[in-house]
């Protein structure tokens, strides 16, 4: 993880806040401001202009959707900045509300992620690469609530396996080492998925993220 980056923090539990500024910290990493509140957070990416944000979802002062409020308008103020969210809980809305807006840079993890510190780092490290990292029960809810879309209906269940790797920010050789097959394999997988979500190399899209917004848009339109 590059050393030199430099981090915000919005979380409302001072407890929190303080634990993963200190995880940070002992980490080698730049927290250079924190803030309990939505507000408070926004004058600190102006102020710092940092590389990273981490925000919980639910903030002052009503604790409902303030903190994606905050992150979609710190994208929109600074689009090259990376934004990791933090969530008690799956809030499907919410992950889709962030996610179909864009998912370069972009991390969606349930708070529980913080205590497994390698995978909390490694999807910090992922987002801020210019990655994504969407925490695997979010995934799975969404494929959940996805299931009627006739297009994802034609994937096999190996397909939709690759599909839900994918969507949490894996590359191939990741995908592989979950899967315990080949990294032909995974390639293989990921054309017949590209085939079967009708997107053709000729599109001047980035099919990879194509694939996955597919599901996340339908899931959006279900919620």
């Amino acid at each position: 993880m590059d050393r030199d980056l430099r981090i915000v923090i919005a979380e409302d539990d001072p407890l929190l806040r303080e634990g993963l500024a200190l995880l940070l910290r002992a980490e080698g990493l730049d927290v250079v401001a924190t803030a309990g509140d939505a507000d408070g957070i926004l004058d600190a990416i102006d102020a710092h202009k940092p590389d990273v944000a981490i925000l919980d979802v639910r903030m002052p002062p009503t604790h409902t959707d303030e903190g994606v409020r905050a992150a979609v308008e710190a994208r929109r103020r600074r689009p090259d900045l990376a934004v990791l969210v933090l969530s008690a809980y799956v809030e499907q809305s919410f992950a889709t509300e962030l996610l179909t807006g864009g998912v370069n840079g972009l991390g969606y993890l349930l708070k529980e992620r913080v205590g497994r510190v390698e995978e909390f780092l490694d999807a910090l490290d992922r987002v801020a690469s210019g990655g994504t990292a969407i925490d695997p029960e979010v995934v799975a809810q969404l494929f959940t609530r996805s299931h009627q879309d006739t297009r994802l209906e034609r994937l096999s269940p190996r397909e939709r396996d690759v599909l839900a790797l994918m969507a949490e920010g894996l590359g191939n050789s990741a995908i592989a080492e979950r899967l315990v097959v080949t990294d032909g394999a995974v390639h293989k997988h990921i054309r017949s998925i590209f085939a079967k979500l009708d997107l053709s190399p000729a599109d001047q899209v980035d099919r990879r993220v194509a694939a996955v917004l597919q599901y996340l848009e339908d899931a959006r339109r279900r919620a």
